[in-house]
């Protein structure tokens, strides 16, 4: 068997990102499991994000355009439901990329959202 285990998020801010994805993945049902001074785990299933606001990062700023990982991609729920998120994400400090082209940003059989925090990590929210 071969599933993800975990995915670690380094980030510059972490009361701005625990506020932006904490409220996101909680609407997609997953679990807050722990909070400290520098991290916190959401988890979902067998799967967890681990959060950190780590000493030992080189720099603080993240660039999604960069080599390295661009996004995470979360299934949504049906349409409406995507829906409901990409209005109310903007209160939780999310954007919405690619305006112009939403929802089919992804070509026309792809009902998704593209959103970005204030620190410019991306996630794909995906319509089933």
């Amino acid at each position: 068997m071969s599933a993800l285990h975990h995915i670690e998020l380094w980030v510059p801010d972490l009361a701005a990102t625990r506020r932006s994805w904490g409220w996101l993945l909680g609407q997609l049902g997953w679990e807050l499991d722990e909070f400290g001074p520098t991290s916190f785990a959401l988890s979902h299933e067998d799967v967890y994000l681990f959060v950190e606001q780590s000493p030992a990062q080189l720099g603080h700023r993240h660039d999604r355009l960069a080599p390295g990982v661009n996004h995470l991609a979360f299934h949504a729920g049906p349409r409406e439901r995507l829906d409901e998120l990409v209005a109310a994400a903007p209160a939780y400090g999310w954007t919405l990329l690619f305006p112009d082209r939403h929802p089919y940003a992804g070509g026309p059989e792809h009902y998704a959202a593209y959103l970005e925090d204030t620190d410019r990590y991306e996630v794909e929210l995906v319509a089933g």
